[in-house]
């Protein structure tokens, strides 16, 4: 009784302060900055830092001052506070910085959406080879079964298998030892209900030195969605969203970024995509590193406003069992293709002193494999279904 009493005053004022949903709706979206209030005994976060999104992608480029003015880290910088301050011009130590600030923000923001107070464990991590990491987890919560908000700061000798794999992509690298430095935020959160969607981002920067000392350095990342059940407004938002913060930079990046997710997240025993997609992009060394880098910092920021929508939306909606075998069966996908095909998962799988668990994280705390399953025709199964079948132009464009 007292859960479904606070619950109701949660929705009451969730939809008080987000009458519009603010899906499809181009002028404001929210970033939460940490206020608290009390409602009837559970503490819920309902400060709101109101902006339009084109000022959320414009924040986003060359002005690590200004969002680190509202950002905290969820853990002490693995590369050290004092090292990144005497650093500040360094890209290795600028990067670091975003992620750092990327990963607290996006983690206060899940925070603020779970009804009982759930928050993330923290676990910083260090690794005798060379760097260490932050693994923030929040599981078993009301609103997100499990969600996982990774960065890492890894540096060494690149292994065999991890040289084999950046030569197959057509990666110029000499013979003999490769010292190498990676930092990146990685993050997949598996939300309770299934009308809710999956999401996953991934931001990166690398750095290769070969034996006569020439340095390559490249970007990568993206962010897609996963529904276990279509709603087309959703996926718009979704991709609107990254559109926004793709052509800021550049009007080609967000086509040419958009089908290469399509065909990075898709799994070929299935013959379908993983998820609707978004961008996904890797090897990115232009037009220069300072462009490349604000080019990544917009779409890192734009993950707050492309989901948190969603999230707000749904995860008050009404579901049975149905709903949650099949959410549960998808999941199984999600699971196939981060085994066999994700790039990353690889990498990381190669990297001596690898931390298998953070690796991991991006699993869901739940799955679900059942023989021939195939959705009747006509239902809401069949329809994303469809959709997983063939890529589909969100914006029309």
């Amino acid at each position: 009784m007292i859960f479904k009493i606070l619950r109701s005053k949660t929705r009451l004022i969730t939809r008080h302060l987000h009458s519009a949903s603010f899906i499809g709706k181009p002028t404001s979206v929210i970033r939460i900055i940490g206020t608290t209030v009390c409602i009837g005994g559970a503490t819920a976060a309902i400060a709101y830092h109101c902006l339009s999104r084109n000022e959320v992608h414009m924040e986003a480029v060359g002005s690590a001052a200004k969002f680190a003015s509202l950002s905290r880290y969820m853990a002490d910088p693995i590369s050290g506070r004092q090292m990144l301050d005497a650093n500040k011009n360094d890209m290795k130590c600028r990067m670091e910085e975003l992620v750092m600030r990327i990963q607290y923000d996006f983690c206060r923001s899940l925070e603020a959406e779970e009804n009982f107070g759930k928050k993330f464990l923290v676990d910083r991590w260090e690794r005798k080879e060379g760097g260490g990491g932050i693994t923030c987890v929040l599981q078993d919560g009301d609103v997100f079964e499990k969600a996982g908000v990774n960065i890492s700061v890894v540096h060494g000798n690149l292994p065999k298998g991890a040289i084999q794999q950046m030569r197959s992509r057509g990666k110029q690298l000499a013979d003999g030892e490769l010292p190498f430095f990676a930092v990146g935020v990685s993050a997949v959160i598996h939300p309770r209900n299934p009308f809710v969607p999956t999401i996953h981002f991934n931001y990166r920067y690398f750095e290769v030195t070969d034996s006569t000392g020439q340095r390559q350095w490249w970007f990568g990342g993206g962010t897609d969605l996963t529904p276990y059940y279509l709603n087309e407004e959703d996926a718009k938002h979704f991709h609107r969203t990254l559109k926004e913060a793709c052509d800021s930079h550049d009007a080609t990046y967000y086509p040419k970024f958009k089908e290469w997710c399509d065909k990075y997240f898709f799994i070929p025993h299935r013959n379908e995509s993983r998820g609707v997609g978004g961008i996904f992009f890797d090897d990115l060394d232009g037009p220069d590193a300072e462009r490349a880098f604000d080019f990544v910092s917009s779409c890192a920021h734009s993950v707050i406003p492309s989901y948190l929508p969603l999230v707000r939306a749904h995860k008050n909606d009404p579901y049975g069992d149905r709903h949650r075998q099949w959410q549960l069966l998808r999941r199984g996908r999600y699971v196939e293709f981060n085994l066999i095909y994700d790039r990353g998962t690889k990498f990381g799988l190669y990297t001596p002193g690898a931390r298998y668990e953070s690796i991991l994280m991006s699993l869901p705390l739940n799955a679900r494999w059942e023989y021939m399953n195939i959705p009747a025709q006509g239902t809401e199964e069949a329809l994303i279904t469809e959709v997983l079948k063939k890529p589909k132009n969100w914006l029309n464009l």
